[in-house]
Formats: structure tokens, sequence, C-alpha cells
């Protein structure tokens, strides 16, 4: 089938298809004499596999990695499971963080509301400049220190 056919049948763009080619998550098509990119009927399965191990959380580069492995005849089945076991547990983490940053954000407003209600009209409240020291930091900003960016 043509990569066109394929894209529909696996719910993804032409574009999509390229990429995950140059990734090496889906094999290199064969050409037909007039170039174009032809797929076996196996590469529909593929494209949908690749597409729900993304959604529940794989990268593309963990995919190449799984994929080449099965490819030559490997088994990776002990290594999908302890990758999904290590995005549960960052998970874990990130639901942490983000409940206690939920936290401190609201006693932030509280404080806030209470600036504002003492604040005349027209008068700056300073909200920004009263962001207690230890305020909570994004999870963006938090992974890149983490990571010494």
């Amino acid at each position: 089938m043509r990569s066109g056919e394929l894209a529909r049948l696996a719910g993804v763009s032409t574009d999509t298809l390229r990429h995950y080619e140059r990734l090496g998550l889906l094999p290199a098509p064969i050409r037909s004499s007039a170039n174009y990119r032809t797929y076996p009927p196996a590469a529909v399965g593929r494209v949908q596999l690749i597409q729900r191990a993304i959604k529940v959380g794989f990268s593309l580069t963990e995919l190449e990695a799984i994929l080449k492995e099965r490819d030559a005849g490997g088994q990776p089945c002990r290594q999908v499971r302890h990758l999904l076991t290590t995005k549960i547990r960052d998970m874990e983490l990130q639901i942490r963080d983000l409940v206690s940053m939920r936290a401190e954000l609201a006693r932030i407003s509280k404080d806030w509301d209470r600036r504002l209600s003492k604040a005349a009209q027209g008068e700056p409240a300073r909200l920004l400049e009263n962001l207690p020291v230890h305020a909570p930091m994004s999870g963006r900003r938090k992974h890149l220190r983490n990571k010494g960016d």
C-alpha cells in the first residue's frame, strides 16, 4: 500500500510516517517503479503500536531502542516493563510536586487577596514583589534545575 493509504488507515499523516522512517521506528518501504513508497500490510499494525505506546508515555527514543531490539530478534519485554515502572514512579513524583505547588499557590492567592483588599483604588499592591523567596517552581524550571541547566 502507498503512504497515503497507510497514513489514513493508521490515523497519522504522511509526514509522521516519514519521521518514523527517519528514526528507524518504521522500516524503510520498498519503492515502486514510479518511486512511490510501498508498505506491507503489517505496517498498519506497526504504526498503530507506535501511536498507542506514545499515548501511554513512551518516547520516540525509547521506542526506537525497543523496536530495534525486537526487529533484531530480541525480546525487550523486561526493558519495556522497567520503563513503564519508571514512568509510573516519575508520574507519582510529579503529582506529589503538583499537589504541593497547588497548596503553596493557594496560600499565595489568599495573601494576594488580603493585600488587594488593603490597597486603595489605584494604589499598586506589589503582588509580584511580595512573592515569598521560597515560592514554588514550576515543574519545567525544577526539571531544568535538576538537570544542571
